[in-house]
């Protein structure tokens, strides 16, 4: 099958979508299947208003056109509600085709917490977007739940995994600090609550490896924490592998690949019991999960650390990028034959 994934989520951007992305796509090669992306690098762009490592892209449906003529895609996916997802649907509107959509991110609770924009008024938009998918693809069974309260009617699943090879168990002292040693990894944004972490009255020392735009004010009021910036997948899971606890304290991620990393490597989590952590931990011994984090800390520094390794075993990204595949909708033999549909 030739699939085309259209993302705003990209390069240089870290975070879980393109981890994902970048994953699905290299399964979905393996399994000989044809997929090309389509991504703000091919576009001009200007940086998001107050995350300027997210580049929008300007104007892009000339270009993005062409380059789904040129493909020719069996299946359409739309990945992110960004301008490059505007196009894309606008496109498959306008010539009567299918198409699949994702819910990545909590994004109504997102602008709620940077802009103070009402839940109902993004809901209404998410609604508008994905209404016209065949199916918005969700990564848990709790997201899913959540969206169909919301009036979502075409939800289905699409799980994800991490790469057993590259995130595991192994002798690594790349944080020489006092123990216990306590890390997040992640952007460092408002949505996603690390102060609730570094506030935590915890032994031994805290890491912090990511960046985001309450990265400096964070480093001004909490010295005592240790700072690591942007790191390779490689250099991430030593980092992982000498913590005694990976701490998650995001109240409104979807799902949180980094759970499975820390997992793979042998580190117990600590986070709260809700969407995420919930669908990740439940049903075994690799985390603990309490309304107050910092006793879920000290909870999760008495798992073993091979009980958190076999936890992560269960997740593949093969299994997953063959669930994406089959929620895939064909496109017609005519696909690109230009139709007199309104777009909507």
């Amino acid at each position: 099958m030739k699939i085309m994934i259209v993302t705003d989520a990209w390069e240089p951007q870290v975070n879980g979508v393109v981890r994902t992305l970048k994953s699905t796509s290299r399964e979905l090669r393996a399994l000989g299947h044809e997929v090309e992306l389509i991504t703000p690098l091919e576009f001009r762009t200007l940086p998001c208003p107050t995350y300027p490592e997210i580049r929008l892209s300007i104007l892009p449906y000339r270009r993005l056109s062409k380059r789904i003529d040129a493909f020719v895609p069996d299946a359409l996916h739309i990945a992110t509600e960004g301008p490059l997802g505007l196009a894309a649907r606008r496109y498959a509107r306008k010539h009567g085709l299918p198409f699949t959509t994702a819910y990545h991110t909590r994004f109504p609770e997102y602008v709620h917490a940077r802009f103070g924009i009402p839940l109902s008024w993004t809901y209404r938009f998410l609604h508008w977007f994905h209404g016209a998918s065949q199916a918005v693809m969700a990564p848990t069974p709790v997201v899913k739940q959540d969206l169909e309260k919301f009036g979502f009617d075409n939800v289905v699943l699409w799980t994800r995994g991490v790469d057993l090879d590259i995130f595991h168990p192994m002798d690594s002292k790349v944080l020489d600090t006092t123990r216990p040693i306590f890390l997040y990894v992640g952007r460092v944004a408002i949505e996603k609550n690390v102060e609730a972490f570094l506030e935590l009255d915890l032994p031994g020392s805290k890491w912090i490896a990511g960046t985001g735009p309450i990265v400096e004010k964070l480093k001004a009021q909490y010295p005592d924490a240790n700072y690591l910036g942007v790191l390779s997948q490689a250099e991430l899971a030593k980092v992982y592998a000498a913590a005694d606890v990976f701490v998650f304290p995001s109240r409104t991620d979807t799902f949180g690949l980094v759970l499975l990393e820390a997992l793979a490597c042998g580190t117990p989590v600590a986070a709260y019991p809700v969407t995420g952590p919930v669908d990740v931990l439940s049903g075994g011994a690799a985390g603990a999960m309490n309304d107050d984090l910092r006793q879920a800390c000290l909870d999760a520094l008495k798992i073993e650390r091979r009980a958190a390794r076999a936890w992560a075993e269960r997740f593949s990204w093969r299994a997953a990028s063959e669930q994406f595949a089959s929620h895939l909708r064909p496109l017609p033999k005519a696909a690109h034959a230009p139709t007199e549909k309104a777009v909507v």
